[in-house]
């Protein structure tokens, strides 16, 4: 896969509590934070919250209106409004306290707002999940690590050239969430990437993933390939190498098990939200796919 990520603009930020910055307002563009000192709570358009605590770094490859806060009830105002002095070429620098040494409990942290270019797989980045977190990686990619140590350094730092090294690393980090989440958090990658080159097939994919809760019938993928059932369904298996059916099936059980585990979503939501009639045929449902019962991704999370 051809990948090329084009920085737009960067933000190296140091400000006291309480705040509410708000970012996202230019839409299809991505937006990478690294917190270098925290706690700091990221808020969703839909009010989402997430905690981040330092060395935490987080993608949002669709950007879209999220706000990183000290406390959950703040409000966010525009980070666009606040006054920044340039670093260098694309780089600037938010502060909120006067002098050089800035007290210990500010929050710092480095944001990039930037453009994936992946070529023909470009459809990859409107079915990618909506936060991506690096955190979740490090096990699978240790090689993340040090570049997340390099920019928590760099971020407290003042040194020569450091808000482009950051800009630098801060692309680097993206890149690797978007290989990683195409090697492994999508699933079946090699197949689903295999679907995303052919145009008809990436169409039913992006259907799926769109609106997963739906009560799809082949027909209705069928049509949505332009192709018949019978054609639909044997181009489907022999690219994907699993059904239409198997595929939407494990396709919400991975989303169910982000929601149960990180979001805490609750298990009778989360049937209700991918189509279940009833909580018993989404547990059987998600039982059979993932080895275990839903509670236990919500015991699992919690401990």
């Amino acid at each position: 896969m051809g990948m090329r990520l084009v920085g737009l603009d960067y933000r190296r930020i140091e400000i006291a509590p309480p705040f509410g910055l708000r970012f996202g307002t230019v839409n299809g563009r991505a937006q990478f934070h690294f917190i270098a000192r925290g706690p700091v709570f990221l808020r969703g358009e839909g009010g989402t919250l997430h905690a981040m605590n330092t060395g935490d770094a987080v993608l949002l490859p669709r950007g879209g209106v999220h706000d990183l806060v000290s406390e959950p009830g703040l409000t966010g105002h525009d980070v666009a409004a606040f006054e920044a002095r340039t670093l260098c070429n694309g780089v600037s620098a938010i502060k909120s306290c006067s002098g050089e040494e800035c007290p210990s409990t500010n929050a710092l942290v480095f944001s990039g707002c930037m453009e994936f270019d992946l070529g023909s797989m470009h459809p990859l980045v409107a079915l990618m999940p909506e936060v991506m977190f690096v955190g979740t990686l490090l096990e699978r990619y240790p090689e993340i690590l040090p570049m997340l140590e390099a920019m928590e350094r760099e971020t407290r730092s003042d040194r020569a050239g450091f808000a482009g090294i950051l800009a630098r690393l801060a692309d680097v980090v993206s890149a690797f969430v978007v290989r990683a989440w195409v090697e492994c958090g999508c699933g079946d990658a090699s197949g689903w990437v295999a679907a995303l080159r052919d145009p008809r097939l990436g169409r039913v994919i992006a259907a799926l993933h769109r609106d997963p809760g739906r009560n799809w019938t082949v027909a209705e993928l069928a049509a949505e390939m332009g192709s018949s059932r019978s054609v639909f369904a044997e181009r489907f298996l022999s690219t994907t190498g699993m059904t239409p059916v198997r595929y939407l099936t494990e396709l919400r059980m991975r989303l169910a098990a982000q929601w149960l585990g990180r979001d805490r979503m609750p298990i009778e939501t989360a049937a209700h939200r991918l189509g279940y009639g009833s909580q018993a045929a989404f547990s059987r449902a998600f039982k059979r796919v993932m080895g275990h019962a839903p509670g236990a991704a919500k015991e699992a999370k919690a401990g």
